[in-house]
């Protein structure tokens, strides 16, 4: 079975268990806070408490943000975000930290993140990179685009929509490249490792 097959088994499959087709997004106000059309978009959640919005967001589950969970939060680690500079990045985790850190320690605690939220009645902002997306390839393709256009019953000739290709196309490079790992472990000798003097022409 091709991986692209098993793939869309796994996001049917996925689908169903989240309802399939039509478990979109719950609907926001397009004037609500950055944090509630994150929450509503990459979460599919609109209700949600400080304390619940930093645990989900504390990647490393240590009980603090520090800048790399900042950027991630913010989907900065994400591609769609690849032409945003270091420069940036790093301005926007500092920022996030002058707003949150009150004890100066370079993190972001929870009781600092739920005191800045629930007693001050601040939000994070937005900074303009996006929603957020900070979920892996398949988590990304399923609530973006799988939820919208797709449900249970699509078969593979039906995903020709460019997102579609494009996600299978990725599956298909991983696939080669896993048969060609495959294919060199199997080698007693890797002729690309030997120097060219070496090699018989």
């Amino acid at each position: 079975m091709r991986l692209s097959s098993i793939v869309l088994a796994g996001i049917a499959g996925h689908a169903l268990a989240h309802g399939g087709g039509g478990s979109h997004a719950p609907a926001v106000d397009e004037n609500a806070s950055w944090m509630q059309k994150h929450m509503a978009e990459e979460h599919h959640l609109s209700g949600f408490d400080a304390a619940s919005f930093f645990a989900l967001h504390d990647f490393d589950a240590d009980g603090s943000w520090e800048g790399e969970e900042i950027l991630r939060t913010y989907g900065l680690m994400d591609d769609s975000n690849k032409h945003v500079t270091e420069e940036r990045k790093a301005q926007i985790a500092r920022e996030i930290l002058g707003l949150f850190d009150s004890n100066g320690d370079g993190r972001i605690s929870r009781d600092e993140f739920v005191h800045f939220i629930e007693v001050e009645g601040k939000t994070l902002p937005d900074m303009g990179t996006g929603p957020g997306h900070h979920g892996d390839d398949e988590y990304e393709y399923e609530i973006h685009h799988w939820e919208k256009f797709h449900d249970e019953n699509t078969k593979l000739e039906d995903l020709t929509h460019p997102e579609d290709i494009e996600h299978f196309k990725k599956h298909e490079e991983m696939e080669a490249e896993q048969e060609r790992l495959e294919k060199l472990s199997k080698q007693t000798i890797i002729e690309a490792n030997i120097p060219s003097k070496f090699r018989r022409e």
